[in-house]
């Protein structure tokens, strides 16, 4: 058997080496190597795949967030309503534009924002609310965007872990992750479903002039070079990365359904076990299994991970200590216990291998060595 990895990078290459090495070597034989062709045909690619007016691609996923809250002309001291159980960059841009994090209680079985508590946290210095898609599910978008309209707040979307879920709304319309808010911010992390061989990331809105104003602010602020209208930062894709992410996009939805059947696998073998509860599957939304995570129960979570890495399988834990716990984050406002179910889930959590190159004597393997795991009641 393969060595089991938790991302196959590198068999997935093979799998389509042909044409990204065509892809790449187009660009170094053009040296245009910055804001080449190749950037713009994958912006308009990825947009049609969206549905979604315009797709501004920039340098990572943080960046994304960043360009995000300044095109929308955040101030410093406005606050922005975030989930506590989450990804570092979702708090970290927030902290540096000088804004404050909001956090905010996650729901026990989807993982994400619990919708419920949204609108007590919203005072008269809410800029926005950032539903983080965790795992490859959309948060409850509905109930979000008729808050965010009520109290005339922002939606930035973080979809740097479910790019290409599906959300169906109560009138029966279906969105792509990413294009129910104001913006939508994505990476392109090569562990992502669909990423590059670097760092990129990718802002998505519907609003033309607002596009306008986020392809300044990721160029210096310029329109016209040398003519900077507003402040701005230097985040772009390059045009390597961009030749790869336009192959790579054709197999995205290939590489959901290959993931989804490894999800479904570890789901038929692993349900029936008392000791760990396979991921929740929200109506309202398709899965793209960034992760597979399950909870554990009754058992030591970090002596089963233990017990799985001398076995050979890999797994990571997504996310190991809650935002409001972290140093950089740590406010007298929340103290521990503030946040029960993700601080349980911190504990609790644990990510199996999920990948589009797993095959079935792997997750044989996997699963019968979970079912044989010794220390559980």
């Amino acid at each position: 058997m393969e060595k089991i990895k938790m991302a196959d990078l590198h068999t997935q290459y093979l799998r389509i080496k042909q044409e990204i090495d065509h892809a790449i070597q187009q660009v170094i034989d053009s040296t245009a190597f910055i804001q080449g062709p190749q950037v713009n045909q994958f912006a308009e690619s990825l947009a049609a795949y969206l549905n979604s007016k315009s797709v501004i691609p920039c340098a990572n996923g943080t960046d994304a967030l960043q360009i995000a809250m300044m095109a929308l002309g955040c101030k410093p001291g406005d606050e922005v309503i975030i989930p506590v159980h989450t990804y570092v960059a979702t708090a970290e841009v927030i902290a540096l534009l000088g804004l404050k994090p909001v956090f905010t209680e996650v729901d026990g079985k989807s993982f994400n924002i619990d919708t419920n508590q949204i609108e007590e946290k919203i005072t008269d210095r809410t800029f926005a609310i950032v539903p983080v898609h965790l795992y490859g599910q959309c948060a409850d978008m509905e109930p979000i965007l008729s808050i965010a309209k009520k109290h005339q707040i922002h939606v930035i979307e973080d979809v740097a872990q479910a790019l290409g879920a599906v959300y169906t709304f109560s009138d029966g319309r279906k969105l792509r992750a990413g294009t129910m808010g104001t913006i939508g911010c994505t990476s392109f992390f090569p562990s992502k479903n669909l990423g590059c061989f670097g760092d990129g990331g990718a802002i998505f809105t519907q609003h033309s002039e607002l596009a306008e104003k986020i392809k300044m602010i990721a160029n210096h602020g310029q329109k016209v070079k040398y003519h900077h209208d507003i402040i701005g930062v230097n985040s772009r894709l390059d045009t390597v990365q961009a030749a790869i992410l336009n192959v790579k996009l054709k197999y995205l939805d290939d590489y959901e359904k290959r993931r989804n059947w490894v999800a479904e696998f570890y789901d038929r073998e692993l349900s029936p076990l008392n000791f760990v509860e396979v991921p929740y599957r929200v109506v309202n939304s398709t899965h793209v299994f960034h992760q597979y995570t399950l909870q554990t129960k009754g058992i030591d979570r970090d002596h089963f991970k233990t017990y799985l890495e001398s076995k050979g399988i890999p797994t990571m834990i997504y996310y190991p200590v809650p935002l409001h716990l972290q140093k950089a984050y740590a406010s007298p406002e929340y103290p521990a216990g503030s946040f029960r179910i993700t601080e349980k889930l911190s504990r609790s959590v644990i990510s199996l291998p999920i990948h589009t190159e797993m095959n079935q004597d792997q997750l044989f393997y996997i699963c019968s060595t979970i079912k044989a795991y010794p220390h559980h009641g």
